[in-house]
């Protein structure tokens, strides 16, 4: 592979199973094993020893946290509930906007106290029909509301911060957190306004050392700013609609990146042949491992 300025390779396909619309991806840190969401298709998708992995909901499914090495926690549209890898039970935990059909979920990600925030929005991404909230020791709790596409949940390496986006205002907010629980503290700040460069923040993920690596939907790349929110680089990938990254692979340095086919029509899909496929690059940078889900 061609290795480009920006200290990365050249991205490549890491699975060619298009998605309608590709999301949540993560690393499994103890199965050491990669896991994604095609939300429109329903479906969970992984590969493990090169074989392809799939998984078939009855509703749309977005994003999941690990809560030991067999059992994902997986929000649908209307739940929290938990997945055996191995068996396929599934077991809800807890309603999620259950009584609002017009609403889905979004992204989502565990945090490191043991929580797992999740975002909601409205199928049609309907003005401030979506929140974001939380789920921990048992309760689901609402942190914000009044959000139109909650994307870019993650954390800081130092606990100190949550940050999230509304992808429709093309901002990226950064909260205080306090200890020892993780709850919000004060207001959250605005951290990135995607309105100066035109792009819009999709899903994020923080590296080790802080920095936030944004997906941003219809530029092709994942972008890279420091912990003062200041521009660094960027990641270019072989689709416009980039949905989310995530750190993983041996030593946590590949930037895995979903896609969409969503909304691409005639020309532009045959523009874009490689739309709703699974990317990788290799980068000089370290993610994070993704915290557990504490029950």
């Amino acid at each position: 592979m061609a290795a480009n300025p920006n200290g990365t390779t050249a991205a490549r396909i890491a699975d060619a199973r298009a998605c309608t619309l590709g999301e949540g991806v993560f690393w499994h840190p103890r199965r050491e094993q990669l896991f994604w969401f095609d939300i429109l298709g329903r479906r969970l998708l992984s590969r493990q020893d090169d074989q392809a992995l799939e998984w078939t909901f009855d509703e749309r499914v977005s994003a999941a946290g690990w809560v030991d090495e067999q059992v994902l926690l997986i929000a649908s549209e209307t739940a929290l509930l938990t997945f055996d890898l191995a068996t396929g039970a599934r077991e809800t935990l807890c309603a999620l906007e259950a009584g609002n059909p017009l609403n889905r979920s979004n992204d989502g990600r565990a945090d490191p106290w043991g929580g797992f925030w999740i975002g909601t929005m409205g199928l049609n991404a309907e003005p401030q029909a979506g929140a974001i909230y939380r789920y921990y020791r048992g309760e689901l709790r609402r942190l914000f509301a009044d959000i139109s596409i909650t994307n870019a949940i993650c954390f800081s390496p130092d606990r100190r911060y949550a940050y999230f986006a509304d992808t429709a205002r093309q901002q990226i907010w950064r909260q205080p957190l306090d200890e020892p629980h993780g709850w919000p503290r004060g207001e959250a700040q605005p951290f990135i306004d995607g309105r100066v460069a035109g792009v819009n923040p999709d899903g994020a993920v923080v590296d080790t050392q802080g920095r936030l690596w944004s997906a941003q939907w219809g530029a092709s790349r994942v972008a890279c700013y420091n912990t003062d929110g200041q521009f660094q680089q960027a990641v270019a990938f072989p689709a416009s609609q980039i949905s989310c990254p995530a750190f993983g692979g041996p030593g946590l340095s590949t930037l895995f990146a979903t896609s969409a086919r969503e909304g691409l029509q005639g020309d532009q899909l045959m523009a874009e042949p490689d739309a709703g496929k699974l990317f990788a690059a290799e980068i000089s940078a370290q993610g994070q491992a993704e915290h557990r889900v504490i029950l």
